[in-house]
């Protein structure tokens, strides 16, 4: 299997929330989009700092991550990050790795959204058709 990208927007959750209780006016949420590399063995979203700055992240801690290439490396984790992929949403934190060049999609958000990569056709579709199920049993 090659390399699985999708497009996803980010939103600053703490704007999206202002917004949503009338603080702050649409436009003014900070958003952007990006090509996403899917990579199901990444823990969570992880950012470039160019994004983070563009979304206006405040950072709320740091850590040691594990990288694939059996390293570790010290990253920023943020505050929360909204994550749209078409009709589905979800939120998690962000970690911003130093060395990061391109924004990781990983398995936590991907489970957020009932999303799953289709290896055959190298794209990520919904794991239980075109409505998310999110069962509670």
């Amino acid at each position: 299997m090659g390399l699985v990208y999708t497009d996803i927007t980010l939103k600053n959750a703490i704007d999206v929330g202002v917004y949503r209780r009338g603080g702050i006016k649409e436009p003014e949420v900070r958003q952007t989009t990006v090509r996403a590399m899917v990579d199901t063995g990444c823990f969570t979203l992880v950012i470039t700092e160019s994004v983070r700055q563009e979304l206006g992240l405040e950072i709320e801690g740091e850590d040691e991550v594990p990288l694939a290439n059996e390293t570790t490396e010290k990253c920023k984790i943020t505050e929360p990050v909204t994550i749209y992929w078409k009709n589905r949403q979800t939120v998690a934190q962000a970690m911003v790795l130093p060395s990061a060049k391109e924004v990781l999609l990983g398995a936590i958000p991907l489970e957020g959204m009932d999303l799953i990569v289709d290896p055959a056709r190298q794209t990520v579709i919904g794991a239980h058709g075109e409505k998310a199920v999110y069962p509670v049993k």
